[in-house]
C-alpha cells in the first residue's frame, strides 16, 4: 500500500472515532502534600473534548488523501 493510503484511513478512522466519542479522558497524579518524607498525591481525571468539526475535517481530509493516491496508479 502507498503511504498516501495508510495515512488517508488512518485520519478516517480517527476522524469517525472522535465524532463517537466526543473526546477522551485520562487520569494523572498530582501531589498534594510533601513535608519531608511524608508524601500525599491525588488522582486527577483530565478531559479534552474534540468538536465534531475537527472529525469531519479529518474524515474529509481522508478520502481525499484516499482518493488521490488511488489515482496516481
Amino acid at each position: 500500500m502507498k503511504p498516501g493510503v495508510i495515512v488517508g484511513v488512518l485520519l478516517i478512522v480517527l476522524g469517525v472515532v472522535g465524532m463517537a466519542l466526543g473526546g477522551f479522558s485520562f487520569t494523572r497524579k498530582e501531589k498534594v502534600l510533601d513535608i519531608g518524607p511524608i508524601e500525599a498525591s491525588a488522582d486527577k481525571k483530565e478531559s479534552v473534548p474534540v468538536p465534531p468539526l475537527l472529525g469531519a475535517l479529518a474524515i474529509v481530509g481522508g478520502i481525499v488523501l484516499v482518493a488521490t493516491s488511488a489515482r496516481r496508479t
